[in-house]
This record gives C-alpha cells, sequence and structure tokens, in this order.
C-alpha cells in the first residue's frame, strides 16, 4: 500500500480490516463483538494504568475481559477493544523499516491472543515455535 503522506488513522484502520480478513475463521469466530479502534495514541488512563512514560511505548491493546475470564451467564458492562495506537506504530515502522501492512497484522493478532487469555508469554512462544517450524 503506498500512501501520499504519513498514513492517517483511515489509512491504518484499512490496514487492520485487511489484517482481520486474513485470520483463520476459527478464531475469528470467536472475536465476533469485539470492536477495533485506531487512535493516535492511549490515553492519559491507560498511559497511568500501564505505567507507561511515552505514549510511545505502546502499539495496541486489548481492553475487555478474555474469553478464559468471562461468565456464560454474565452480562457484559462494556465492548471488548482492541486498540491499534497510530503515531506509535508509524514510529516503530519508521524505526524498523518493518512493513507496514505485517506489523499492523502482527500487533492485531498480538491483541486477539489477549482476547483468547493469552500472555505475552504465551505468544511469545507460540510464535518461536512457528518461526522453528517454518
Amino acid at each position: 500500500m503506498d500512501f501520499a503522506g504519513p498514513p492517517t488513522l483511515a489509512d491504518i484502520e484499512r490496514l487492520a480490516a485487511d489484517a482481520f480478513a486474513t485470520i483463520p475463521a476459527v478464531l475469528a469466530e470467536r472475536v465476533d463483538g469485539v470492536a477495533i479502534r485506531v487512535v493516535d495514541f492511549p490515553d492519559e488512563q491507560t498511559m497511568r494504568d500501564m505505567g507507561l512514560e511515552s505514549g510511545f511505548d505502546l502499539l495496541g491493546l486489548y481492553h475487555g475481559v478474555s474469553l478464559d475470564q468471562k461468565s456464560v451467564s454474565a452480562t457484559p458492562e462494556d465492548v471488548d477493544l482492541i486498540f491499534l495506537y497510530r503515531r506509535p506504530l508509524l514510529d516503530y515502522w519508521c524505526e524498523t523499516g518493518e512493513d507496514l501492512v505485517h506489523l499492523v497484522r502482527h500487533v492485531l493478532v498480538h491483541e486477539i491472543g489477549h482476547h483468547f487469555g493469552l500472555s505475552d508469554e504465551d505468544m511469545e512462544a507460540l510464535e518461536a515455535e512457528a518461526a522453528a517450524e517454518g
């Protein structure tokens, strides 16, 4: 995807939608009802809660109750959300030269992993296993 200037919020939203379309159906079905939001930076409350020094320290965030913690009888209080943070993504993209499409997909899949209740360590192990097999 070519950009006339720095990718906009709408550009990142399109990349996220395209990335979501590539997720295996068995996973996508279980992510039904999770909203994906693209904003420039995490809000102040998120930064405080996570102890972030800078808004550039976070590329994405799952906000909700993971599937392994949900009760079938509970009434959801809020929509589960996956946030993608445009400015930190662009900063990382510029610093590393990583393909932006791949980066957005990677962060989205990572946050979907949190929706399933996987920890960062679980996902790192799965990624290492997949890399060793491929």
